[in-house]
């Protein structure tokens, strides 16, 4: 297929900049049968199907942007994207305004530094030195919001970058439709017959890249580290075999559930993951989908598009712009069953 048949134009305003006061205020979006329905997050509760599994992604987003500076005292930018066997030595982005070369050191404070021990292109290992080095990185990381927020992070982001089930940390962007959940909402949605089942996706910095190729047969997949538990299995699995309702709370839980299901069924433990869902794909595990609005031709949109019609997508996107919804990360969100007649 065609990247280009995946864009789509948005006014600059519509891009949720700052999170909303409170975490369930967000409007949804839900496609149904009968059309597009306007509502309001805690009208989730409302959408809960007897049985329902709902699987959220309890991955902890990481203060992983880096500020330093070289001997020379030029400015550099370190992503931090993921830990090589030992927590000191990581896979990391590097940005500055000249190369970023083996053997260089960059200077985060007066106690903590990064030593570059490898670079491939864009891609960077750099050892880090202090103390405690978990501790430097949260006490002097930054929390990595998408680019295209274009502002520095706040204190505000540490708590609001962050769902309240977070726990596993690794991730360098969050399951955002995730940050609209709250316990209360969460109690109400398990009163009506939901069960919420976690497994943990490491989201990597790969899901803001723009695509580079005109095919998506041409494109190449970011990889990223999932768990999932026996417990999650079997509790998705029994419920998958009685016919109720499996549903992603987010792109990241999606992908993760069908990674691990390619066999048929849901399978326990660990892995790397860089499955990519495009129109014609047949779904293994998920029936509905709790999504924001992402990207113009982005994986993510294609992946929406593959489960719920590309058509519809397109028909829901434009619906969403004219009314007004806030898009992105930190903005509204979508309710889809699995290819809804609109």
């Amino acid at each position: 297929m065609q990247v280009s048949d995946f864009d789509f134009t948005l006014p600059e305003n519509l891009i949720a900049k700052q999170p909303l006061a409170k975490r369930d205020a967000s409007r949804l979006l839900v496609l149904a049968d009968n059309g597009f329905q306007d509502k309001h997050i805690p009208d989730l509760v409302g959408l809960v199907q007897q049985g329902d599994v709902w699987v959220v992604n309890d991955t902890k987003v990481i203060p992983a942007r880096l500020m330093g500076k070289k001997e020379s005292g030029g400015k550099v930018e370190v992503l931090l994207l993921e830990p090589l066997g030992e927590d000191s030595i990581w896979s990391a982005w590097g940005k500055s305004n000249k190369p970023i070369n083996q053997g260089m050191t960059v200077h985060f404070t007066d106690t903590f530094k990064g030593e570059v021990i490898k670079r491939e292109g864009k891609n960077i290992h750099i050892k880090l030195l202090a103390d405690d080095v978990g501790l430097a990185i949260e006490q002097h990381g930054h929390m990595p919001l998408p680019p295209y927020l274009n502002r520095p992070d706040s204190e505000e982001d540490k708590q609001r970058y962050q769902t309240v089930f977070a726990q596993h940390k690794g991730a360098v962007a969050a399951p955002t439709a995730g940050l609209h959940l709250t316990p209360e909402l969460m109690q109400k949605m398990e009163a009506k017959g939901a069960t919420f089942v976690h497994i943990t996706l490491h989201v990597g910095p790969g899901t803001f890249q723009p695509i580079q190729v005109d095919n998506t047969d041409d494109h190449i997949m970011h990889e990223e580290a999932y768990i999932i538990s026996q417990q999650a299995t079997d509790t998705i699995n029994q419920a998958k075999q009685a016919g109720k309702r499996i549903v992603a709370v987010g792109t990241t839980s999606l992908r993760t559930l069908e990674a691990a299901s390619q066999s048929g069924a849901l399978q326990a433990g660990s892995g790397r993951t860089d499955i990519f869902i495009t129109p014609s794909y047949q779904f293994k595990m998920t029936d509905a989908l709790l999504t924001n609005f992402h990207l113009p031709k982005s994986t993510l949109l294609m992946l929406v598009s593959a489960l719920a019609g590309q058509e519809n997508i397109k028909q829901a996107y434009q619906h969403a712009i004219q009314h007004q919804y806030r898009f992105y990360s930190y903005g509204d969100a979508m309710f889809m069953p699995k290819q809804p007649i609109c």
